[in-house]
C-alpha cells in the first residue's frame, strides 16, 4: 500500500484524468473537442511512462478482440431490452446519454475509432492497471482499475453511464489481465463502440 501511494506517476495520472474528465463533461457543446484533447494528453502521458504491452499473436488479439467486443455489446443490448421491458427509469437516462454524447459529425466517428477508444485502453489498462499490478495481486488490481475507470464518469451526472463503465471496465480489465495485450483490448473497445454508436445504437 505504501509503495502504491508513493508512486508519483500513478497518482499524477489519476489526478490528471479526473481533472480532464471534469472539464470534458462540463459543457456538451464542446464535449467532443475536450474529450479528444483529453485522450491525446492521457495517451502521451501513458506512452512516456509505460511501455505498451502485447503478449498475444495478431490472430489471437484480432479474434478475441472482435468476439469480446461483440459479446460485450450483446450484454448491453440485453440489458437495454430488460430495462425497457420492465419500464425502469434508466431508459430515460440512456436516451439522454445518446442525445448528449453520441457522435454526430464525421470527424467525431474518426476520433472515436482512432483516438478515444485506443486512448482509454492505453491509459486505463496500459498505464493504470499495469502500474497497479506492480503493487497488488490480480484481483485487487482489477477491482481498483475498474473503480478508478468508473470514477471519472461520475462527472457526467448519469448513473447509467457509471454502471456501464463498471461493466465495460471489468470486461476489458479481465481481458488485459488474461492476455496482457493492449492491442486486444483496443480492438475489443473499438468493436464495442462501433456497434454501440454506429451500427446498432441502443437509444
Amino acid at each position: 500500500m505504501k509503495k502504491w501511494m508513493a508512486d508519483p506517476r500513478l497518482i499524477l495520472g489519476i489526478l490528471i484524468a479526473h481533472l480532464l474528465m471534469f472539464f470534458t463533461f462540463e459543457d456538451k457543446n464542446v464535449f467532443w473537442y475536450i474529450f479528444t484533447a483529453s485522450m491525446l494528453i492521457l495517451i502521451s502521458f501513458s506512452i512516456i511512462h509505460e511501455e505498451i504491452e502485447d503478449k498475444a499473436s495478431t490472430l489471437s488479439y484480432l479474434t478475441i478482440g472482435i468476439v469480446s467486443g461483440a459479446g460485450l455489446f450483446g450484454l448491453f443490448w440485453f440489458g437495454s431490452l430488460f430495462i425497457e421491458l420492465l419500464n425502469l427509469p434508466f431508459s430515460g437516462q440512456i436516451t439522454r446519454l445518446y442525445s448528449r454524447f453520441s457522435p454526430e459529425l464525421f470527424w467525431h466517428y474518426i476520433v472515436l475509432v482512432l483516438i478515444i477508444a485506443p486512448g482509454e485502453e492505453i491509459f486505463w489498462r496500459g498505464f493504470i492497471q499495469k502500474r497497479l499490478g506492480q503493487n497488488f495481486g490480480m484481483k485487487m488490481t482489477i477491482g481498483l482499475s475498474v473503480l478508478l475507470y468508473a470514477s471519472v464518469h461520475f462527472y457526467s451526472g448519469q448513473l447509467i453511464l457509471i454502471l456501464a463503465a463498471v461493466i465495460a471496465g471489468l470486461a476489458w480489465s479481465l481481458l488485459y489481465a488474461w492476455k496482457r495485450s493492449l492491442p486486444l483490448v483496443i480492438v475489443s473497445h473499438i468493436v464495442f463502440d462501433l456497434l454501440l454508436f454506429v451500427f446498432l445504437p441502443l437509444g
